[in-house]
Formats: C-alpha cells, structure tokens, sequence
C-alpha cells in the first residue's frame, strides 16, 4: 500500500509558512514582552509584569480551543460573532482550514485548520498581554485571572469575527489587514479604559518608575519587531508576493517610525532616548499593521513618518495633560497601540494602493482581491474606515468597564497599598534580582 504524507490540498509550503509565521507571533509574547514587560518596569515589579504576560497566553489559549476561536472564525451565530463549539476533534484539527463566512472571499486554504488556530491564537494572545501594558504595576493578579479568558470570550471574539471572520464589518468593506482594529485600537481602548477603573499606581510609582535593565527591555523590543515579520507576512495566508511586500513595508514603517521618534525626542528634550526609540518602533509596528498588504512602498514611509509623529504628540503633550494625567496608563498603551492603530487604520483608507494585489484575479477583467484608498479614487474607503474604528472603540469601552465592575464584585481589582509598595515579593514570593536597592 502506498502513503502519501499529506492530502492533496495542502501546500506544504504554505502550511510551513502559516507555522513559521504563526512561532514568529508567539515569540513576541514569549519570550518578546514578558522581557520587554519585566525590563521596563520598576525592579520591584519586573516578576508581577512578566508573568502577568505569560498568564496570559496560557490562559487565551485554553478558552481559544474550547469554544473563543469557533466565535472569532467558525460558522456565523450574529452578524458580529461566531458560533461558539469545541475545535478539538481529530476531523476538524486535521480537515483543510475554511473561514464558513469568509471563504466567498479567499482561495481554498491549503493548510489544515489546526495551523489556522495556532496562527489566529497567538495573535488573540498577544491583545490581551498588549492590554495588560496599561495597568502593570498595581492590577490585583487574581483579577487579571480573571479578566483574561473572560475580556478575551466577550470582546476580542466580537471585533475579530466583525473584521476577519466575515461578520458584518468585513462584509461591509472595512479593512485591517492584520489588526490595527482588532488587536491594537481594542488594547489601546480597553487598557485605557481598564487603567481608569482599577485606578492609578502608589503616588511614589507614578513619579519614580526607572526601568530595571534597559538592555533587557531592548531584547524583548527586537524580539518584538523581527517577530512581526510573522504577524504581518502571515496574514495572506499564503507565502505569497503579497506577504513578502507586507514584510517588507512593515519593516520599512518602523524603521522609519523608530528614527523620526529619536528625532521628536531630540528636539524637545535635547536627548536621544533609548525608550523613545522603543516606543517609535512599536509605533510604526502597529500603525503599518492594518495597511502593510495594501499600501506601497512610499505609503510604508508615509505611515512611518506618521507613527514618528501623532503617538509621539498623544504621549508627550495628551496624555500628559491634567485631564489624561488623571488615568495611570503605565505604558502608554493608550498612545503607541491605540492612537498609532487608529492612525494606520485611516491612513489605510487614504493610501491602500489598488497595485497592492493580496489573491490574484484569474478573469481578464478581475485583477483580483485589493483595497483602494482615497489616494487612488476611493473616497468611501475613507469612511468605512472611521465606520470600523467607531465600533470598536465604542464596544470595548462598554465592555470592558462591564467587565472590570462585575470582576470586581468578585475580587478587589487593585492591590492593597501594603503589598503595592512592597511589589513583587509581596506578590509572588519572589524577586527579578539578587541584588540592589529594593524598590530600584
């Protein structure tokens, strides 16, 4: 009898791919921010911000193969939600991947759908761990226990099936090539919102929170941008021209991101800052996210120049207004994913270029699947663009301040400020470091 490895669907380069991508995204998490999380924090946090990261995925990932990846891409339930069912049998882990809702829209995938979950999980993963960057340094961990699988279940499910899932954004036309919208506008949002209702760090952490080792922070950074490759490049689900051009204009947008943020900083404060030029990477990381399949080159740079600029202006002069002072968003996930999201997800409206082929047409008069922005003769784009980032804006704010309030019924949402000036030993039982100063 002879054996064949695979079925005849399976493209055993595109499966290798969607994996390769799929590590590449789990890698920003584990080990990317756990260390970015742990090194850019007060050594009396560096423990509780890290596995505050690590919980995380493990958490994601076991309501994911329950019941949250059927909601976020299994057959429709609502307009804005899958049906939620078990993805755990041999048949369907093993069967050729198929968005139900979406397929209309995409070639036949030619991986099985248990790659599909993996890919689609990590980035579940990371919005939750992005999230928790707006309240390090007080969220009480039982809580974050909690809020978790529950804040992934009710909202991360509701924005990914809208756009990605072929709910009713994505039928509409709205664009988020690979999460300006579902991953970084609803961290930004819902961490804002979560950093208001838990409310502020200890007084002495909000004016003294030098990061522990920058050098650290600086790993967990790059983990993060080469990582990206997988975040972006593997979203045509396929290792195909529109993925390298996506690899490529994600590289470019931050490169570009990173140097223009050095300069802002250099202006304004007269130094070059090490955590500025972070900040200007993740942003132009971000804000390439929802375009890079569908911009060109100079619309790379264009959207790098923008990341460099409008979350530096939102970090540096907004948040630090005595309005804004008034939410304690450690990280300033509001300004560098929620600002630099929004800002990529509009500029995806004005400069998607219809070149910018995703799936290829095989008719004479159908050039195939792209986006085409205001820059080019679509206008419209503009606005199904402001249409997506209003709704999921507005749903996580009602959502997650549900969310928090009914967990916090449950459990106090903030530490008490005993164990908070102490930080990680009171926490944990145990320490980042050896040696040094408590508290430095």
């Amino acid at each position: 009898m002879a054996l064949v490895p695979s079925p005849q669907w399976l493209d055993t380069g595109d499966n290798a791919w969607q994996l390769a991508a799929a590590t590449f995204v789990g890698l920003q998490s584990i080990p990317g921010l756990t260390v970015l999380y742990g090194g850019i924090v007060k050594k009396k946090w560096a423990i509780n911000s890290a596995f505050m990261a690590m919980y995380a995925f493990a958490s994601v990932l076991v309501v994911w193969v329950l019941f949250a990846y059927n909601m976020s891409f299994g057959p429709q339930w609502f307009p804005f939600l899958g049906t939620p069912s078990l993805a755990t049998s041999a048949v369907f882990t093993t069967g050729q991947a198929t968005i139900p809702a979406a397929a209309s829209g995409m070639p036949a995938l030619a991986f099985p759908m248990a790659t599909l979950m993996f890919f689609q999980f990590v980035f579940a993963a990371i919005t939750v761990i992005i999230l928790g960057g707006s309240v390090l340094g007080r969220m009480n961990f039982t809580a974050w226990m909690i809020f978790c699988p529950v804040w992934l279940t009710l909202v991360y499910t509701v924005g990914a099936f809208s756009l990605w899932g072929g709910g009713w954004l994505a039928s509409m036309g709205v664009a988020d090539f690979s999460g300006g919208y579902v991953i970084h506008l609803a961290a930004g949002t819902s961490g804002f919102v979560a950093a208001a209702v838990i409310g502020p760090r200890i007084q002495t952490d909000r004016e003294h929170f030098p990061p522990n080792s920058l050098l650290v922070t600086l790993v967990g950074a790059g983990i993060l941008w080469l990582g990206w490759n997988g975040f972006n490049g593997g979203d045509p689900y396929f290792a195909n021209a529109d993925a390298g051009a996506a690899v490529l204009n994600t590289n470019t947008a931050t490169a570009v991101g990173l140097l223009v943020w050095t300069l802002m900083d250099k202006m304004a404060y007269g130094k070059p800052s090490v955590i500025g030029a972070v900040n200007g990477m993740i942003a132009g990381l971000v804000a390439i996210t929802p375009a890079a399949g569908y911009v060109d080159g100079w619309g790379a740079i264009i959207i790098g120049i923008c990341a460099g600029i409008i979350p530096w202006l939102s970090m540096n002069k907004l948040q630090k207004t005595k309005l804004m002072m008034k939410v304690d968003d450690t990280l300033s996930v509001f300004s560098t994913h929620g600002i630099a999201g929004l800002m990529g997800g509009l500029l995806t409206g004005i400069l998607a270029n219809p070149g910018m082929l995703e799936y290829i047409g095989t008719e004479k008069d159908a050039p195939g699947v792209n986006i085409t922005g205001l820059l080019y003769g679509n206008p419209s784009q503009l606005l199904l663009q402001v249409e997506g980032a209003a709704f999921i804006i507005v749903y996580n704010i009602i959502a997650t301040y549900i969310i928090l309030k009914v967990i916090g019924l449950i459990v106090p949402l903030r530490m008490d400020d005993a164990t908070l000036r102490v930080g990680d030993d009171a926490v944990h039982g145990e320490t980042a470091y050896a040696i040094g100063t408590e508290g430095e």
